[in-house]
């Protein structure tokens, strides 16, 4: 009899929470760091490791089968001495140093010649000066590890102000680089699956709807996208995984602009190497999930089919409001259900915080319109208790 398939998740949140609604339908063993039992994903995986994904010891300790990842935190150097000890560790650190790093990033795709905005290591006031200068003062100050959902993006109004930050979070030992704003229409996500055998398989381009920083709603595909352009975007994404040896689930974030013509360009944003918000729309709205694809993914497994089934499907994030009502959110579930029963709701079992990603919901539909009216009007209520 052939033993069960591991695959070790390094990081407890809601990732690695809905990659185990894979697993087990797909007949693998997934192993679980954690720093709680109580995490998203801590509490529904049974073989759980608590520990530090920061310690090596415990990354040796985890590590069985193929290692993966619910984030992109776990410094590189501990990475290579797994992949030492013969652990199949995917993505590998060569490829998600480009997702730690935006500087890293930057330059290597640059080299690959992906498009990116103009950008520059900042690593003095002088440095800031010189940048400000070169782009007529339409300056993004990054901190190049670390942000996320819009922590660690600077928009200075005047040169004094970027020298002010710069001066402060160079004091604080933040590492910095400074790219050119760009001016877009709407921001886009291109995700793509490659084995370590080079299989690749991309998803539909869809469009992703911001909020402070933070998706909020995700539309597949993304509406009135010109086809040639999005073609290009799934071929970019494509080019950047090879490029860069990524396995597993790859999120390319783009800008979409308007060149001097008025014709659609498009410019990457972020890279992000696991599962990604922007694909959680692919569990109802696809033949095989982003979840069920990284899986195949990093065991080098054929990759599935990535057909829509439905002409339109839409994501909205379930997002910690102001104040938490007193309707108990099973409650709100089942109201939900009743008013539509074509939703369908993942809760992550995190306890309310105002801002915190606590859930999101699908709907598939015919009407880009309908079908964001029904799921915006459902995340709505689970966040409120009450109908838009």
């Amino acid at each position: 009899m052939n033993a069960t398939p591991t695959v070790t998740v390094i990081g407890d949140g809601q990732l690695a929470r809905m990659m185990h609604t894979e697993a087990i339908e797909l007949g693998v063993n997934l192993r679980l760091l954690a720093g709680a039992r109580d995490s998203s994903a801590g509490q529904v995986i049974a073989d759980v490791v608590l520990g530090d994904y920061r310690n090596l010891d415990d990354l040796r300790k985890v590590a069985e089968g193929v290692v993966t990842f619910d984030h992109e935190h776990v410094p590189t150097e501990h990475l290579h001495a797994l992949i030492d000890d013969g652990i199949a560790v995917h993505p590998g650190p060569e490829a998600l140093v480009n997702a730690q790093d935006k500087l890293v990033m930057r330059e290597k795709l640059q080299e690959i010649g992906a498009p990116v905005p103009p950008f520059a290591g900042i690593q003095s006031v002088a440095d800031a000066d010189a940048f400000w200068d070169s782009v007529d003062g339409e300056v993004c100050l990054k901190a190049t590890r670390g942000g996320y959902d819009g922590h660690g993006v600077w928009f200075p109004k005047s040169k004094e102000e970027l020298e002010g930050l710069v001066e402060k979070l160079l004091g604080e030992n933040v590492p910095l680089m400074g790219e050119q704003k760009v001016p877009f229409v709407r921001e886009l996500s291109a995700l793509v699956a490659r084995r370590p055998s080079g299989e690749v398989r991309p998803w539909r381009v869809v469009e992703s709807v911001q909020r402070d920083g933070i998706c909020v709603e995700a539309i597949a595909p993304a509406p009135g996208m010109d086809a040639g352009l999005a073609d290009y975007c799934q071929s970019l994404a494509v080019k950047i995984a090879d490029e860069l040896g990524v396995t597993g689930v790859l999120a390319v974030e783009l800008f979409e602009y308007l060149d001097e013509d008025g014709m659609p360009q498009v410019a990457v944003n972020e890279l992000a190497m696991r599962p990604h918000n922007t694909g959680h729309w692919t569990q109802d709205g696809c033949v095989t999930s982003q979840f069920e694809q990284h899986l195949r993914a990093v065991q080098d497994w054929p990759l599935g089919d990535v057909d829509q089934t439905a002409p339109v499907t839409v994501m909205a994030n379930v997002l910690g409001g102001d104040e938490d009502p007193e309707l108990p959110m099973a409650q709100r579930v089942r109201e939900v259900m009743e008013r539509y029963p074509q939703v369908k709701v993942h809760l992550y079992g995190k306890t309310y915080r105002a801002g915190r990603k606590i859930g999101h919901v699908n709907v598939s539909g015919q009407s880009v319109v309908k079908t964001r009216e029904i799921a915006r009007s459902a995340a709505h209520f689970l966040v409120t208790a009450q109908w838009l």
